[in-house]
């Protein structure tokens, strides 16, 4: 097992100005390729911290992903820095200076002296192209540690690991076969509820059950080695009987992606309106490429839930649309969620439990469930069932 660390670098990283989407992007890459992450460093614009930082590393580390400081001003550090902890300089790469200059002139555009810096890297190191912008990478052995250096762009930074960094080390090192994860994701459930209830599984040597809170939802992850894949499999049927109705997904996709293929594939297509939620819904659904007729955003104010049913009704008539869904009312007294639909309007009208959130919270469990009533329909099941934060007074369905 090769040992496998990061370092971010940057003041803004540093103290907590930009949250470091690349470093989660990488750990989550990397642990799919069988080659988890061993630690994670971040270091500000500092010459003599980053050049302590890659001596220390260099001696523990097999590889060294270090990211950003490759930029074209006075606190871009990395390559000084790498050059300074080999003990040599930094030399112009003369064709990456001509690429540079061709990436300005493609766009109308002269190239500052000021990038001439991005194409000055250690003189042993071999330059990791970057396609899509013009910081190169470039990658030096120190010691026992292989270290890439690439830029803080996320859309640079994720082309070159896939493209070029991943690759040399295949060909460095022997991998292991990935590890095996088996994800689902709850709503309506806490962590503690259905920890309890998991508690009695006997789990395969090697592997272990994960829990991950982000409110509203609880991801369960069964983890383990390749070589226990069968055991794993015929042990998820019974991690998925405990999770019961309120797994709302398998995998990665995300519920607003399975709601947009199971209405594609049903020739469905869906008219929203929102009043608490302000719009969340349909962006959800709007970015998962759901057949949306129309979306609107009103304010909010209170109506009784046969008022709110029938009014859904009427939209989906208006619009020719085969579903309808709305949310309204008063988050302080009542929410009323509808969905109509061809058969019927179905509604539900709701007390919310979980005023302790933040707003936004508060909205992503309101449209979670509304998701989550589209999705029972969609199934066939009824459309209300036990959400924890959320208590169902009442129940309407108007044929």
């Amino acid at each position: 097992m090769i040992n496998v660390e990061m370092l971010s670098t940057g003041d803004e990283v540093l103290h907590g100005q930009i949250v470091d989407t690349n470093a989660a992007w990488l750990a989550d890459l990397f642990f799919s390729q069988g080659v988890p992450l061993n630690r994670r460093n971040t270091v500000g614009d500092s010459l003599a911290s980053l050049v302590d930082v890659l001596r220390e590393r260099s001696h523990l580390a097999d590889v060294l992903i270090v990211n950003g400081g490759l930029g074209p001003t006075s606190d871009d550090l990395s390559a000084l820095a790498a050059a300074t902890a080999k003990g040599e300089g930094l030399v112009l790469h003369e064709a990456w200076l001509s690429q540079m200059a061709r990436y300005f002139a493609d766009r109308g555009r002269v190239m500052a002296p000021s990038n001439r810096k991005q194409a000055e890297i250690p003189a042993s190191a071999e330059l990791i192209d970057n396609p899509v912008g013009t910081a190169c990478g470039f990658a030096l052995q120190l010691n026992r540690c292989l270290m890439f250096f690439t830029p803080g762009v996320p859309s640079e930074f994720k082309v070159m690991v896939e493209q070029q960094i991943l690759p040399r080390i295949r060909q460095r090192f022997t991998l292991p076969e990935p590890p095996l994860c088996l994800r689902l994701t709850t709503f309506g459930r806490s962590e503690s509820d259905l920890a309890q209830s998991l508690d009695g599984l006997t789990l395969p040597a090697g592997v272990t059950m994960g829990y991950r809170s982000s409110m509203p939802i609880i991801e369960l992850k069964l983890t383990g080695p390749a070589s226990e894949r069968e055991a794993m499999l015929a042990l998820w049927p019974e991690v998925k009987k405990v999770a019961g109705e309120n797994l709302i997904f398998e995998g990665t996709e995300g519920l607003p992606a399975q709601i947009a293929a199971a209405l594609q594939a049903r020739s469905l297509s869906l008219t929203l309106s929102e009043q608490f939620t302000s719009g969340l819904i349909a962006l959800q659904l709007g970015r998962a490429g759901a057949p949306l007729l129309a979306g609107e955003v009103v304010p909010s104010q209170e109506e009784t839930l046969a008022q709110t049913a029938h009014w859904t009704a009427d939209r989906r008539v208006n619009h020719f649309a085969g579903l309808s869904l709305a949310v309204s009312g008063l988050e302080q007294d009542h929410l009323n969620f509808a969905l109509a639909t061809a058969e019927g309007t179905h509604a539900l009208r709701v007390k919310f439990n979980a005023t302790r959130y933040s707003l936004a919270v508060r909205q992503e469990i309101c449209a979670m469930m509304a998701l989550n009533m589209l999705r029972r329909w969609l199934n066939g099941w009824p459309v209300a069932a036990g959400h924890g934060w959320i208590e169902v007074v009442e129940d309407l369905f108007i044929p």
